[in-house]
């Protein structure tokens, strides 16, 4: 493969990982707003904002936990026949079907732009009493579907060195 198709799926996997290493904390940040949560309750000022931080929280988990989980090869396949294949019989139908996930990641991210877009230009806030912002979650959507189209690319250029019998 050439060196710049290398280059990116290093600097991909790169990114990737130390995102995802980082968002693994979030789960932490996720719990103590839980417990605060719980905690609250029984005085005498219960917390409006604990239920849609730790959804907001939860979202930045597995939105940015996504691609990381994609590069370890840790998703869920369907594996009928996959696991009787050969490794090279395996990286021609994965280098094939890549096309659906990138074209289902080109449409997603560009829905949650315009949606973004539309959130920022219009301010817009939920619908509950804390009534926050949804912008920077949807920022955060934005970027972690941009992460996982990264990686899905970076996933066919691996699969295509294993076509040709190299290793990236």
């Amino acid at each position: 493969m050439p060196r710049p198709i290398r280059a990116y799926v290093r600097f991909v996997e790169a990114v990737n990982y130390r995102v995802g290493r980082i968002t693994m904390y979030l789960l932490y940040v996720m719990m103590a707003v839980l417990i605060w949560s719980t905690v609250s309750k029984i005085t005498p000022w219960p917390s409006i904002w604990t239920l849609e931080t730790a959804q907001f929280v939860m979202v930045a988990y597995y939105m940015l936990g996504g691609p990381y989980s994609l590069q370890l090869d840790s998703n869920v396949r369907m594996d009928l026949l996959y696991h009787r294949w050969s490794p090279q019989t395996r990286a021609w139908v994965d280098a094939f079907s890549v096309f659906a996930l990138l074209f289902y990641l080109c449409v997603l991210l560009y829905g949650a732009v315009e949606s973004t877009m539309y959130s920022l230009e219009y301010g817009e806030r939920s619908a509950t009493a804390w009534r926050p912002y949804l912008w920077p979650i949807k920022i955060v959507m934005c970027v972690a579907v941009f992460l996982m189209l990264l990686q899905a690319i970076a996933f066919f250029f691996r699969d295509v060195a294993k076509i040709r019998g190299e290793e990236i």
